[in-house]
């Protein structure tokens, strides 16, 4: 429910399991978890595109193409609204619905609607009668796959998820990242949406001076262990071999890491945006250098 008009099917979904180096299969919840496994593994969350002076929307098809066919990536809403899209052609039972992440010093207004989160219904376990999982291939460094919607902890890699049950009848679900992790909660309702509920919110987070990813360039990899994370020009990593990895000052080595270990390529890209892109980041880490 509230993908795109058109089922997603034939080169296109081929394309994107190919990329996924998944089959297709008939839905269960070993399929489930390997889908979701291969999504955050081998599809960036990052905000490149912005630094570049691209412009997205968040319409699932335009994700699927991209992510399938270009070698990219993206935030919440495109990795998430495709994801949907592919979960949906595969004859998945899934929703979205609007999410709110919450991090230290971040205003509650910026946290608003400021996630797509996808439920999957139908696939019951014996540790999960009901069958609804939490499906999130679009939070950045916290699931890694999928999670029973019941309340109680999971410990996946370095990072220990609890789903509560919050007070405040809005939001039927808070998920609490572990405190190594890079939010604090992130709270949903379950009514499911269209994606065109976000086009206002996606416009201002990819475009507001204010907003985080207008300010930092960066992508990151889930991964079973931890997470590889690249901020501007600098590589960093959560979990086993925590700690700064690297600093990437010349162009061709910082390409050829994001698209070598962060699976981020630009061969799709306008050369000038490619170009834009380097002299922001490059620009950005001097002033840092300098303490700006």
């Amino acid at each position: 429910m509230g993908g795109s008009a058109a089922p997603l099917e034939g080169a296109l979904l081929d394309a994107y399991l190919d990329r996924l180096g998944v089959d297709a299969a008939p839905p269960s919840c070993d399929g489930l978890r390997e889908l979701h496994r291969r999504q955050v593994e081998r599809v960036p969350y990052e905000t490149l595109w912005i630094h570049a002076g691209e412009r997205w929307t968040v319409d699932p098809r335009e994700s699927v193409r991209r992510i399938a066919t270009e070698g990219r990536g993206g935030y919440c809403y495109h990795l998430n609204g495709a994801f949907a899209d592919v979960l949906d052609a595969l004859g998945y039972a899934v929703e979205r619905h609007v999410g709110s992440v919450s991090a230290d010093g971040m205003p509650a207004a910026e946290s608003f609607a400021n996630h797509a989160v996808l439920t999957v219904r139908e696939l019951p376990t014996e540790d999960n009668p009901e069958g609804v999982w939490y499906v999130d291939a679009g939070l950045g460094d916290a699931l890694h796959e999928p999670i029973a919607l019941r309340p109680g902890s999971t410990r996946q890699g370095p990072f220990l998820l609890a789903l509560e049950r919050p007070a405040d009848p809005r939001d039927a679900w808070r998920l609490v990242h572990d405190p190594a992790g890079g939010f604090q909660t992130m709270t949903w309702d379950l009514a499911p949406v269209t994606m065109d509920v976000f086009a206002a919110r996606h416009e201002w987070l990819s475009t507001s001076p204010d907003s985080a990813f207008v300010r930092v360039a960066m992508a990151e990899r889930r991964y079973p262990w931890g997470v590889d994370v690249i901020r501007g020009l600098v590589r960093t990593r959560v979990g086993d071999g925590a700690g700064t990895v690297d600093t990437y000052l010349r162009r061709e080595d910082w390409f050829g890491v994001l698209a070598d270990e962060f699976g981020v390529r630009f061969d799709a890209s306008e050369p000038a945006a490619v170009e834009r892109l380097w002299a922001r980041v490059l620009a950005s880490h001097r002033e840092w250098e300098d303490g700006g």
